[in-house]
């Protein structure tokens, strides 16, 4: 992965990790939308001098790294997502809607959450109550500018109720937005160049102490880029304030895996960290 500058959100402001291991407070709280920015990099860059030095226990509490942003994700970019997804919608014959778009130069896109609804690391993640078929979706997130740049990336957990978008999928929003069904966290990589094809993600479920499903992948799975999911996103929509894109899933747990209460989630990528949630 490409480096970077490693950006946190805390109860005292956007903090940068630096390669020195000192952490400076680069944007107190009370001055406003960082993220939205299209020289992001080079505002940190240039407020590293300027910045105050942060206490060691700065990072002891983080919050999710979303201000006032829109979230939204990205479905069926990855093969395997695409042949997941057609597998729980056999029974409404639904599975071909899956292929078409996984083919189809259109993405699919779909409005994840409110900023006051994420769920920053260490937090309660939820699976609904009407639902039996429950999986976390470890996915790469856009951090994008006002104006659709993508100027960081950080780590989402697009949590799922895979039975009820089975069933029929015009339920999606039904399955995918809910109280406690995005994490996001726990850092943002701001960096000049986009990250690299080879930068892979991963996944571990434990329960009860013990591991009880692991995967991984890599940006090279992706069938769509980065860059065009970005661009349909903002093609008709406006985001003063930027927005969050989280860009898919290609960790698909097997068919008779189902989360349940208490599991502890923790997704990682090298370089961003590892987005760690309880499920309630």
């Amino acid at each position: 992965m490409s480096q970077g500058l490693k950006l946190f959100r805390t109860p005292a402001g956007w903090v940068v990790d630096t390669a020195t291991g000192t952490r400076i407070v680069v944007h107190p709280p009370e001055t406003g939308t960082l993220t939205a920015r299209d020289d992001l990099y080079a505002y940190l860059t240039s407020q590293l001098e300027s910045g105050r030095v942060a206490p060691a226990d700065a990072l002891s509490t983080l919050l999710a790294p979303v201000e006032r942003q829109e979230v939204w994700a990205a479905g069926v970019t990855y093969f395997r997502s695409r042949t997941a997804r057609m597998e729980e919608s056999k029974a409404a014959s639904g599975g071909t809607f899956y292929d078409l778009v996984y083919n189809a130069e259109r993405p699919e896109l779909f409005s994840k959450a409110a900023a006051w609804r994420v769920i920053g690391p260490g937090g309660t993640v939820r699976i609904r109550k009407d639902a039996t078929w429950n999986v976390p979706e470890p996915e790469f997130t856009l951090v994008l500018s006002n104006t659709g740049r993508i100027t960081g990336y950080t780590i989402g957990n697009d949590m799922s109720s895979r039975d009820i978008e089975g069933a029929n999928p015009l339920y999606l929003p039904q399955a995918k937005v809910y109280d406690g069904s995005c994490a996001i966290g726990p850092a943002i990589l701001v960096t000049e160049q986009p990250i690299q094809a080879t930068s892979a993600i991963s996944i571990e479920i434990v329960r009860g102490g013990t591991s009880v499903f692991t995967g991984a992948t890599t940006v090279s799975e992706m069938k769509r880029d980065f860059e065009t999911l970005a661009a349909y996103l903002y093609r008709e929509l406006t985001f003063p304030d930027g927005a969050l894109l989280l860009t898919g899933t290609g960790v698909i747990p097997p068919d008779e895996f189902t989360l349940q209460s208490g599991d502890e989630i923790r997704i990682t990528v090298e370089q961003i960290g590892t987005l760690q949630n309880t499920v309630a």
